[in-house]
């Protein structure tokens, strides 16, 4: 893997205008490791995935972070800042996707951890559900799409279920070994949730957020992306250069160029 070019990052922050989550993510990753074939980056775990999108977002922007969130209980805003180091879990590196197994009494699984596929396939099914029932969109509940993303999850992730050394369909998959399975893909994949303490200091309230690398980090490339056009529309006025001449100049040319601009 790679660090992204400014013209390369301001390439896929136009791009990913009105993408998913998930299709941000693999644009990412595959354009900093273009001898990666873009079926390995979809295969990976998540934890894999967000792993290597953490070291990509420090190369770009440095290994702090900041964030801003409101307090749920008495809505005081808070800032939040942290290290790259606080939310990573493990390293980032490509492995080969492996195979779990879990025995509790007379059950047997064999399950893989959850990649990007899944969720590529979560996307559709959960679209499928809306276009099927248009006129019941607004009363799809949250509640009914993450029991739709759950069990398209599961279908795909659990390779195969024995009973007394028996195949038995998922469906008939007791509810606590489901659990477990769960647990387990968690604990096997624990870059994929990341949960940070909080507190606030007005009301004392304590509790949990989750950290998503992939939203975290394209909430930054988009306010990157604006000021970027911004100082490629004022270069760009001020001299006559091309937008990619621009954008190949590295940041503190440029932001010379941008000073004597403004002190003309």
């Amino acid at each position: 893997m790679r660090s992204l070019s400014s013209l390369e990052l301001f390439n896929i922050w136009d791009w990913g205008h009105n993408q998913p989550s998930w299709s941000r993510a693999i644009k990412l990753l595959a354009t900093a490791c273009p001898d990666v074939p873009l079926e390995t980056l979809t295969q990976i775990s998540i934890g894999q995935r967000d792993a290597m999108l953490l070291t990509l977002r420090e190369w770009t922007f440095g290994s702090q972070l900041a964030s801003q969130t409101a307090c749920p209980k008495c809505g005081e805003p808070l800032e939040l800042n942290f290290n790259v180091a606080d939310v990573r879990i493990v390293s980032p590196q490509l492995e080969p996707v492996e195979k779990f197994s879990l025995s509790q009494g007379e059950y047997q699984v064999s399950f893989r951890l959850p990649n990007t596929s899944d969720l590529m396939a979560i996307c559709t099914s959960t679209c499928k559900d809306v276009l099927s029932n248009p006129q019941q969109h607004n009363a799809l509940t949250t509640n009914q799409q993450l029991k739709t993303a759950q069990q398209v999850l599961l279908d795909r992730c659990i390779l195969s279920v024995t009973h007394n050394s028996e195949s038995l369909s998922l469906n008939k998959l007791p509810p606590n070994i489901i659990d477990t399975v769960i647990a387990e893909m968690a604990q096997a994949d624990p870059q994929a949730n990341v949960p940070i303490d909080t507190s606030c200091p007005a009301c004392g309230h304590e509790w949990q957020l989750v950290f998503d690398i992939v939203s975290f980090f394209w909430s930054e490339i988009n306010a990157w992306g604006l000021r970027i056009l911004r100082d490629v529309h004022t270069l760009a006025t001020a001299y006559g250069w091309r937008e990619a001449d621009i954008l190949t100049m590295s940041p503190r040319r440029r932001q010379l160029y941008l000073d004597m601009v403004v002190s003309r």
